[in-house]
């Protein structure tokens, strides 16, 4: 038979009875389906087993759109699991699968389906293409449960799933205007998305950095306003300093992932950016801007003060604009953002106070919503709806009424829409912006501040506290963003969205009722395997253990393992080998002697075997507790700082910084200076582009031409132990080493430690690697 389909449950005799009760219960206990479907209801036994070769049937009216949506199913399929599925003849009366569609199926929407796992083999049953996708999606992880092996038969255990999406909006924000992705790059993210049930793909292609759409009648906004100058890192990206980095996408680029993505049901969304966010629309065209001047497309990240004129010129190209945008996205979502706009330059046109008084309005605020509700209104009249920002409700105005808000203030201003009647998708800060680090580990990759976990991700609120049941309607729902600053290349962007976009998955499909921490973990470790399948570089940052290391009794070094989700088993060896599955268990703080030297290495691995968490290594031996890098410094602010990846080396890593832009300072609290003599600081020096953080800069005097490390004991004017001249440190050079002699300290092994980089950090910012003291 092409298609085994092995029916265990109703097996006669003992031995049989007791080997199908065991595929049962491990079938059974392997629905690790995520997101969490509304019901599933097992069976009392029963399994169904699907090999290589099995026949896969399609039932629907209309072949030429469940088709493409089987076919795709079979070739996922193929590539992940390693079984080779085949089209049922139409005389097959039991084919191992069957699809089928019929508009009048009893599932719930167009998005719905049911699966039935019975003696008759798998039924995926729904009422549109949609429906069939998503319960192919489901069939998809039912056939990779945890512990599969890629050519093994698939056993899934008999019952019935009914399974529908909670929100209409399930979406991700993906910023392609301070860095490009390929389109290639694009449709691998609309593929992946997808699988995790993700609907809605907003894509921000208009910035301060980069406009990345073309326009016809505008040949300058790509010509001009897709090209930047290289600065910092982005000289790696282009290949030289004198090299811009530039790239746009061409309509038929766009229709192309707009086709991409609808085959796989994900809507695509495009933001246009106004008023603010548009300074390389203004380079493209001065006249857009409120001063007639040319400013250079933005290098800086943060926010520019160089907003659209808000006039009758600049909305007769706002119009042109939209009008191309909705040739080429049929969406019936548009984004026009209206998120911070410094208003710098309004303020000071003597042209727009006039046209306030003219327009009887109160403040620049208001002029906004003048402007943003004439493009609005264009849009309405085209059929389409607006979308955008929240941040005039959080000034106090009022948002176009037919604009759909996406808040990132928090819950008090998505209350604040809904009761003035607008559709809400909650897009929190404090939850949902990727582009912030995972944790605080060492060896965590570059990203924003503060530590936003999986945990957080997972635990975000979708319906506001305090919401009416007018209110909860008005969520149409949820949507993770990736904002592009720190994220230059497309393995930044994969290890920033996963696997938190499974948090979001469930937070937008699954019901409220759903909501279940540890059951969300024990289900991730099959979906990371299957990350894993699809090529998907993922961040392990929730399971990777780390080394608390400290002084314990008579002179030893206490040594205590952990993770951010405390969740899975953490094993570890001493002699330099890399940790496996059956490694010694950690159970206990383990401690060690400072006279030796000892690798201690550690990973975290489900309790299948499946490895959570690559190994983290730990060098234990006298200098361990004279050495502290930037990750376990506190800035002097006691803001979280951010992390900053420094030059690729020629071998190794990128290094990755804490750092407190604006203000070159750290803290090492309880420093033992008994008896050191020595310092060495590893530093580099990176390229200004912190636009916010330049007003609050903190410039510390220098003693030399070129500045200076000093590390002063006690606080930051205290008494000073050393200083290293900078001269040595070419900027953009990559790492140096900085060595000096230390002060001698009091007999007192413990003092606080201000370590402090002089000079204007808006020259080049200054980061600290790691300070390593020696006696």
């Amino acid at each position: 038979m092409n298609a085994e389909i092995g029916h265990w449950g109703r097996q006669v005799g003992m031995a049989l009875a007791m080997a199908a009760t065991a595929s049962v219960a491990t079938a059974a206990s392997s629905w690790a389906l995520l997101p969490q479907p509304a019901d599933m209801r097992l069976a009392p036994s029963g399994v169904v087993k699907i090999a290589d070769g099995a026949r896969v049937a399609v039932r629907a009216a209309d072949l030429q759109q469940v088709q493409p949506v089987v076919d795709r199913f079979v070739q996922l399929v193929a590539n992940t699991r390693g079984l080779q599925l085949h089209p049922a003849a139409t005389s097959d009366a039991h084919p191992a699968i069957t699809f089928e569609v019929d508009p009048h199926a009893k599932v719930a929407g167009d998005s719905g389906y049911r699966i039935e796992v019975g003696a008759e083999g798998i039924r995926v049953i729904a009422r549109a293409p949609g429906g069939a996708f998503y319960g192919g999606v489901t069939l998809w992880q039912l056939l990779t449960p945890p512990g599969w092996v890629r050519g093994v038969p698939a056993e899934v255990a008999e019952g019935t799933i009914d399974d529908h999406p909670r929100f209409e909006w399930r979406a991700l924000l993906l910023d392609s205007g301070r860095h490009f992705q390929s389109v290639a790059d694009i449709e691998k993210l609309i593929d992946w998305m997808s699988l995790d049930k993700l609907n809605v793909l907003l894509w921000h292609v208009t910035e301060d950095q980069g406009w990345r759409l073309e326009i016809p009648k505008y040949p300058e906004l790509t010509k001009t306003g897709a090209c930047r100058k290289a600065v910092g890192l982005d000289i790696e990206l282009t290949g030289a300093a004198d090299e811009p980095y530039c790239g746009f996408y061409t309509e038929a680029q766009v229709r192309e992932i707009v086709r991409y993505a609808a085959d796989r049901f994900v809507t695509v969304v495009p933001e246009i950016d106004l008023p603010g966010h548009s300074q390389a629309a203004v380079a493209a065209y001065p006249w857009l801007g409120v001063t007639g001047k040319r400013p250079s497309v933005w290098t800086n990240w943060g926010i520019s003060p160089w907003l659209l004129k808000p006039d009758e010129k600049t909305l007769q190209f706002v119009d042109d604009v939209l009008d191309e945008v909705m040739r080429l996205f049929p969406s019936k979502y548009i984004s026009i953002g209206g998120d911070e706009a410094d208003k710098q330059q309004w303020n000071a046109s003597p042209e727009l106070r006039e046209r306030l008084q003219k327009l009887g309005l109160a403040n620049m605020d208001q002029l906004q919503g003048w402007f943003m509700s004439r493009i609005a209104d264009h849009l309405v009249e085209h059929g389409r709806r607006p979308v955008g920002w929240d941040d005039e409700l959080v000034a106090g105005e009022k948002l176009p009424a037919s604009q759909v808000v996406m808040t990132w203030h928090g819950n008090e201003v998505a209350l604040r829409a809904a009761a003035q009647g607008h559709d809400v998708v909650m897009a929190p800060t404090a939850s949902l912006y990727f582009d912030y680090y995972q944790s605080d580990l060492p060896d965590e990759w570059p990203g924003q501040p503060p530590t936003t976990t999986l945990r957080q991700g997972y635990d975000t609120t979708a319906i506001p506290p305090g919401a009416t049941a007018a209110d909860s309607k008005r969520v149409i729902g949820v949507q993770g963003n990736l904002w592009t600053e720190y994220v230059p290349t497309f393995a930044r962007a994969q290890h920033a969205l996963y696997p938190r976009i499974a948090a979001l998955s469930e937070v937008g499909w699954s019901s409220s009722d759903a909501h279940d921490w540890n059951g969300f973990l024990k289900r991730l470790p099959a979906e990371l395997a299957r990350y894993r399948a699809l090529g998907i570089g993922y961040a392990d940052s929730a399971f990777a253990p780390a080394f608390d290391v400290t002084a314990g009794s008579k002179g030893m070094l206490h040594v205590a393992l952990a993770n951010q989700a405390n969740f899975g088993e953490i094993r570890y060896t001493t002699d330099g080998s890399a940790p496996t599955s059956t490694s010694t268990q950690y159970a206990q703080p383990l401690e060690f002697s400072p006279a030796g030297k000892v690798t201690l290495r550690a990973a975290t691995f489900a309790s299948g075997g499946f490895e959570l968490a690559a190994t983290r290594t730990q060098v234990l031996d006298a200098s361990t507790l004279l050495t502290r890098n930037s990750s376990e410094l506190a800035s002097c602010s006691n803001q979280p700082g951010s992390r900053l990846g420094g030059k690729q080396p020629a071998q190794g890593p990128r290094p990755v910084y804490k750092v407190n832009v604006g203000d070159m300072c750290w803290l090492w609290r309880h420093a033992p200076l008994a008896g050191i003599e020595r310092v060495t600081l590893t530093v580099e020096r990176a390229a200004w582009r912190f636009g916010d953080e330049a007003r609050e800069a903190v410039v510390r005097p220098k003693a030399g031409p070129a500045g200076e490390f000093e590390i002063h004991a006690d606080s930051c004017v205290g008494p000073l132990l050393a200083r290293l001249p900078l001269a040595p440190a070419v900027p953009g050079d990559g790492q140096h080493q900085l060595n000096a002699m230390v002060s001698k300290s009091k007999p007192n092994d413990a003092r606080d430690l201000c370590i402090v980089a002089t000079g204007d950090p808006r020259d080049g910012q200054w980061m600290l690697a790691r300070a390593e003291f020696s006696k």
